[in-house]
């Protein structure tokens, strides 16, 4: 129990070590891409190093397999190069016994970071998107949301901005059903225009609407003066691939609050595919960290007076950036219908553990 704490504590600072200098390379490029788009004076440098953290922390959770494959690759060499790794072998500790462990460790560290780190990426992610959003002209936004069985979006142009209700969606995104136009003045934010459409249809430039009526809120007696068409078109700057962007981006929501946007996804009768993949690649993190831990630890159990650490420090990048590309082929894969879901997500790190375990056990049985 002493020894597999040690090798536990060995582990978290090799990681700790790794995670603060990707952090800090992330933090400077960040930086210097925000003053790319912001700079110039009207933004002062404040809220660019307020931007750039709250945007990192998203690229930072996505490269945590990475991370755990280094560390695992640091901690084995530092056990290596100091000679701790044969004394424990020469204790008779086995290699699989010597990672269970780490293992465990990891797991667990996997665990608290997909139920504890994982919201504080969504906050931050939505914090950055709104900071940004707030510095752009209120003619650029645009906003796409759920919630209960309806579909909200906001569009915006020279006139105004315009709130959109539709009650479900048709199958390619681009239709909808009993839907509500509401136009507010861009300057006082009064509401000026309200249409209702049985039916309306996103085409390039225009909405198409079947069976609508619009009001005038700024007559008299807007009901009276109500005008009733067959078909009408009202011009838009949103497209069908601005849609399904806006409601692929799980990034901005935690693992907590998936399951009900899933939800909400299928009753408005929309894809909820990226959604259900990017849950369960949430829940399979903490294995896809321990299965880089354990190619990382395999692929360099030799002392470093064997030689050949340069060659298996390139073996073990090279291993980690392929299983780490092959997981989000195959969660690209799963998204888009190709493959099962569960297949895409729980292939890579069921495979890497098994891998690495064939590894281990001809090594030892070597």
């Amino acid at each position: 129990m002493t020894l597999g704490l040690y090798l536990v504590r060995r582990l978290a600072v090799s990681f700790a070590l790794i995670a603060a200098v990707f952090f800090g390379m992330l933090m400077l490029f960040e930086i210097v891409e925000m003053v790319r788009r912001l700079g110039g004076g009207a933004t002062p440098m404040a809220e660019i190093l307020w931007l750039s953290l709250l945007h990192v922390p998203a690229t930072f959770y996505e490269i945590l397999p990475l991370l755990t494959i280094l560390a695992s690759m640091t901690f084995v060499l530092g056990l290596a190069r100091s000679s701790e790794l044969v004394v424990v072998r020469g204790a008779g500790r086995s290699a699989m016994r010597m990672l269970r462990e780490p293992f465990l460790a990891t797991l667990l560290f996997g665990a608290l970071l997909v139920a504890g780190f994982n919201p504080l990426v969504a906050s931050a992610t939505r914090a950055y998107q709104d900071r940004l959003a707030g510095l752009q002209s209120p003619d650029q936004q645009t906003q796409i949301s759920l919630e209960g069985a309806a579909v909200w979006m906001r569009q915006g142009d020279a006139q105004g901005q315009t709130v959109i209700r539709a009650q479900s969606v048709d199958a390619d995104g681009l239709g909808f059903r009993h839907v509500t136009f509401l136009s507010f003045d861009r300057d006082t934010g009064v509401p000026l225009i309200r249409i209702e459409a049985d039916h309306a249809r996103l085409d390039p430039g225009s909405w198409h609407l079947e069976g609508a009526k619009r009001w005038d809120l700024l007559a008299d007696n807007p009901e009276r003066a109500a005008q009733s068409f067959d078909n009408f078109d009202l011009p838009s700057d949103l497209t069908g691939e601005r849609i399904r962007e806006s409601f692929a981006r799980a990034g901005t929501l935690s693992v907590w609050d998936l399951p009900d946007f899933i939800h909400a996804l299928d009753r408005a009768g929309l894809s909820s595919r990226p959604h259900r993949a990017q849950f369960q690649a949430e829940l399979a993190l903490p294995f896809l960290m321990a299965a880089m831990l354990m190619v990382g630890a395999v692929l360099n159990f030799r002392h470093t007076r064997a030689g050949g650490t340069g060659t298996r420090i390139l073996m073990t990048v090279l291993a980690g950036f392929a299983l780490f590309f092959l997981r989000n082929f195959a969660q690209v894969l799963g998204e888009n219908g190709q493959i099962p879901l569960s297949l895409a997500i729980w292939t890579p790190p069921v495979a890497s553990m098994l891998l690495a375990l064939g590894i281990l056990l001809h090594l030892e049985d070597g």
